[in-house]
């Protein structure tokens, strides 16, 4: 999972910068309201500039350089950006709060079944992360090209602005949620694996066949947001360097990662339902997912978190060693197998490239809805006035009222017909 450096803002009084021109003067008095909120904001976020590490109270929320941004919209912009990163770090802090639970021998069932719904809430948080991050890119920054206010000399977009990066981070958490779902679909099989890892696989375990498709949907994920961050980052009047080194590396990782164990579980797959046609298959697979995972390993490009201490950083690679560990006894029993009695040739990589199937989407993007605005333009009291307006615009006018009968006389028969 990658963890995001929350910006600071500075500080604003929207009543320098804004005029009420309503014919009530409706809208004044909230702008110290509205000034405060973001002030309320900007104190968290350099409270949280100033605490490290499991410290920082990302719940209160719910890496830029200090830029000057024109328009409204660009505000809202890094606005709705904080509250992503915010559900995205708040799902690391609650999974590495986790640690290796489903690895722990003396964890009772309770206990793992109650982790097990944590991690479904850290799940729950990068959803909606990713659902933040793709209303950005839908919604704000196209509104924003429409009422664009020209910015001061030399502005340039920075990357968080663009629509290629915001869609890259969309996919990006939606591919950390699915990681994480995975994580939990192996949760039991992982725990009864502890005594006797490797083949044959327990009862509980998840079938490998999805698993290979789960991940190689989380590295399509994870490549296509690779791809929109260097086409952002290497386009005409952009800065490549603006994009931070460790997003694009920790992107580039995670393909390779998923990738290497999609190929594992094709080749377990193989080997645990299909021996007898596919032995050969399997050793294949295994072979090419050990190399993909010894190359990660060994490459020194390993990146979890941006500015990655070094606790974290050996953790993957423990976790990559992990990966190997049980790749290779995969490995070892199926060739074992395959060269005393199945005897099935071991195809090469561009064979076995034309049977890798399609991936599959496990978790979905959780759409952001923007909370009814408390006054203005579409808020309730700006509506239900406007429909008053509306409802006596219609109304037909009064009927004239009948009038009156003239006045009767006081002469003896006044008002009688003859």
């Amino acid at each position: 999972m990658y963890i995001f450096e929350t910006p600071t803002t500075s500080t604003l009084s929207y009543s320098d910068f804004f005029v009420d021109r309503s014919d009530k003067k409706e809208y004044e008095f909230r702008f110290p309201e509205v000034t405060q909120a973001r002030t309320n904001v900007r104190a968290v976020l350099k409270e949280m500039k100033g605490t490290e590490g499991n410290d920082k109270d990302y719940l209160r929320l719910v890496k830029s350089s200090r830029i000057s941004l024109p328009g409204l919209h660009a505000d809202y912009a890094f606005a709705l950006l904080t509250y992503g990163y915010a559900f995205s770090n708040l799902a690391w802090m609650t999974v590495d709060g986790l640690g290796a639970y489903e690895r722990d021998r003396t964890i009772s069932e309770e206990q793992r079944k109650n982790k097990d719904k944590e991690l479904n809430v850290a799940v729950e948080f990068l959803c909606k992360a990713s659902g933040i991050f793709a209303f950005i890119a839908e919604t704000v920054l196209p509104a924003w090209e429409v009422n664009r206010t020209d910015g001061p000399p030399g502005f340039n977009r920075p990357p968080e602005l663009m629509k290629e990066i915001n869609v890259a981070l969309s996919k990006m958490a939606l591919a950390d949620a699915q990681t994480l779902a995975i994580r939990r679909l192996q949760s039991k099989s992982a725990f009864e694996s502890n005594i006797a890892p490797g083949p044959p696989l327990p009862s509980s375990h998840p079938s490998p066949s999805l698993l290979a498709k789960l991940h190689l949907e989380c590295a399509a994920l994870y490549g296509s947001a690779r791809s929109l961050v260097k086409s952002a980052s290497s386009g005409k009047g952009n800065d490549h360097a603006g994009v931070v080194s460790d997003l694009r590396k920790y992107l580039a990782d995670e393909t390779s990662l998923h990738n290497a164990l999609a190929h594992k579980w094709l080749g377990v797959f193989a080997g645990e339902k299909c021996a007898a046609d596919k032995g050969g298959e399997a050793v294949a697979f295994l072979a090419w997912a050990k190399k993909g995972l010894e190359e990660l390993k060994d490459s020194g490009k390993i990146v979890t978190l941006g500015k990655a201490d070094k606790e974290r950083f050996e953790r993957k690679k423990t976790k990559i060693s992990d990966e190997i560990a049980s790749t290779t006894l995969f490995y070892k029993q199926y060739k074992k197998t395959n060269d005393t009695v199945h005897f099935q040739p071991v195809p090469p990589q561009a064979e076995l490239q034309r049977t890798i199937p399609e991936g599959t989407l496990a978790k979905k993007t959780t759409p952001y809805t923007p909370p009814s605005p408390n006054f203005g333009p579409n808020s309730i009291e700006y509506l239900r006035r406007r429909t008053e307006e509306l409802k006596a615009r219609d109304e037909p006018e009064p009927e004239d009222k009948a009038l009156p009968s003239p006045p009767v006389g006081n002469y003896a028969g006044a008002g009688a017909y003859f």
